[in-house]
């Protein structure tokens, strides 16, 4: 099966992607844009999904308040094939807005239409198809490969974001943080491969940790949806599906971060100081393995023996070799229990610091446990004692009850496997609650609004999707489809916040090839971080709050860079939603 975006030029996928959601020249389109702009900034906007809904899901417009109770659906002949009445109007606290809901769920018709409520200008196309998120999707697992490290883009696969091959490192110098013995400061090695970890060329294993795990279960979960989807890499046609290609890619560089003479795994791999604004062949400073820390050694362990039994149907042996690393990596972190990690004093990059390790020692049991099936890893994953909630980089228990929920039910008791269930239900009905109770049928509230609060609302529907996985209840599925609206336009700001999707798409994202090349658009499929109350990078923010609080601007690294670990939960979700 390939799809139309592995076909294209990329030039191309970003022009098809935004015409697709702007609907054309319906009827219904709007002949005075001058006029349109005036009416929008007095009354506002009808927000929508700029992508679209699935026909058997929830599908809400959010309308800004005003004494008009009817809304219609407008086709792309322009005529109307639905009218329906518009809900109470709210207020929702982290957007300081009053608004009604627009629900027209039970419309199941596919094709193309508008949102339409008299006085205001027509919603944004979207489009109503099974197969809705399919480009948006592949776009963002595109987007790995956008970040590749040691290797050039050709144009035959990255089209108009074709880049020479930047960062080699194969003469990578070992830092003062992590010396030893048998590896004194300044030993050279070859650390090459691996993504950049966001709008910067470093690469880190704790935030890499996080990100391959979720591409990792996408895969196990929906490996059918997986199986024979492309999206032309230079991989694409090999014997391993395009997803574990990309997946591989970052396995192998993240294989060379292993001290083999100890098991420890450095943090990072960095400059000194983050680059500037130029393109990853022109950015040459001299790079470094920088220290050792739990942290990092306990993520590594957990990827590595996930790795082993995603990848042990292709290669057995490749599968003991990760397994054997993840064990090794394992002793080390018993060995070395408490190794926080802060940046030395001569490196200014990103920290990713943590020093509560419960989360990642009860993760890197569990999934030790589920790979090797040895009781002692489980003894210790019972002796953390794993939290529930949501997961981020710095909170990864989560994971740990995802994959004991769908892989231990016939390997624990009723009662340890319900545990692990229970984690992951309970808080999806917390989220379920919030999502019912929002104006903008969206689960995030004010405390959500922080950096990278779009990885966070994924991370809320990749949740949602374990608890509709495990149950089958449908409450579960609304709430996460209504994190995808949000995501893709039905939010305060009117932005698809993925690059190259949807009408309103991010146009100046903070990621240093975006900013560098020459490029008017900014690399394809990027999910940004989204409002950030913090608001610290002092930008030209135009309101206060929470969920306004954002910028589509280079200078806006709090609310306007790409990482890694948005995109991941994205492409699950989006791929559990299609695979359903």
């Amino acid at each position: 099966m390939r799809h139309f975006l592995a076909s294209l030029s990329f030039a191309a996928i970003s022009s098809a992607l935004v015409a697709c959601s702007s609907g054309g020249g319906s009827k219904s389109e709007i002949s005075d844009p001058a006029s349109a702009s005036e009416q929008a900034a007095e009354l506002g906007l009808i927000k929508v999904n700029q992508v679209g809904y699935l026909p058997d899901g929830q599908k809400f417009a959010v309308v800004p308040a005003s004494a008009v109770r009817q809304f219609f659906l407008i086709d792309g002949n322009g005529e109307e094939v639905y009218k329906g009445k518009l809900e109470k109007t709210a207020g929702w606290e982290p957007a300081q807005e009053r608004v009604a809901l627009a629900d027209f769920s039970d419309y199941e018709q596919p094709g193309r239409y508008r949102v339409k409520v008299e006085g205001f200008p027509l919603s944004p196309a979207f489009v109503i198809a099974e197969d809705v998120y399919s480009d948006a999707h592949d776009a963002a697992i595109k987007a790995y490969y956008f970040n590749r490290a040691s290797t050039a883009l050709p144009d035959a696969f990255a089209g108009a974001w074709a880049r020479p091959e930047g960062h080699p490192d194969d003469r990578v110098k070992v830092h003062w943080s992590a010396a030893s013995g048998m590896r004194p400061e300044g030993t050279v090695l070859a650390s090459p491969k691996g993504w950049y970890d966001a709008g910067d060329y470093n690469k880190y294993i704790v935030n890499s940790g996080i990100s391959t795990y979720t591409l990792l279960a996408a895969y196990e979960h929906f490996s059918r949806f997986y199986d024979d989807r492309t999206w032309n890499i230079p991989e694409s046609g090999d014997k391993l599906p395009d997803l574990l290609n990309e997946i591989l890619w970052n396995l192998d560089w993240m294989e060379t971060m292993q001290d083999p003479a100890d098991g420890g795994v450095y943090h990072k791999l960095t400059t000194l100081n983050f680059s500037g604004d130029v393109m990853p062949a022109e950015a040459i400073e001299q790079r470094y393995m920088v220290a050792k820390g739990t942290a990092a050694t306990l993520d590594f362990a957990a990827v590595m023996a996930t790795a082993s039994r995603v990848f042990v149907k292709w290669d057995a042996a490749q599968a003991i070799r990760y397994r054997e690393a993840a064990v090794a990596a394992w002793r080390w972190a018993e060995a070395n229990p408490q190794v926080v990690f802060s940046n030395p004093k001569d490196v200014h990059t990103g920290e990713y610091g943590d020093s509560d390790f419960a989360d990642e020692r009860a993760w890197a049991a569990a999934e030790l446990f589920i790979t090797t099936g040895d009781q002692v890893y489980y003894r210790a994953f019972k002796a953390v004692g794993a939290g529930a909630g949501v997961p981020s980089w710095g909170y990864v228990a989560p994971l740990a009850h995802v994959s004991l929920a769908f892989h231990s039910k016939d390997s624990l008791s009723s009662k340890e496997y319900e545990a692990s269930v229970d984690a992951l239900v309970s808080t999806a009905n917390g989220l379920v609650d919030r999502y019912r109770d929002s104006a903008y049928r969206v689960s995030m509230t004010t405390q959500d609004f922080v950096w990278g609060s779009n990885s966070g609302a994924a991370n809320q529907a990749f949740i949602l999707l374990q608890a509709y996985r495990l149950t089958g209840e449908d409450k579960y599925r609304a709430a996460a489809l209504g994190i995808v609206d949000y995501l893709l336009g039905k939010n305060p700001m009117d932005y698809s916040y993925v690059t190259a999707v949807g009408s309103k798409p991010p146009e100046h994202i903070h990621h240093r090839p975006s900013e560098a090349d020459s490029v008017k658009a900014p690399v394809p499929g990027f999910l940004v971080g989204g409002p950030n109350a913090g608001q610290q990078d002092n930008c030209d923010y135009r309101s206060l709050a929470p969920a306004k609080s954002y910028v589509d601007s280079w200078c806006s690294y709090a609310s306007n860079e790409i990482a890694i670990n948005w995109n991941a939960p994205l492409v699950y979700v989006l791929a559990g939603l299609m695979a359903d």
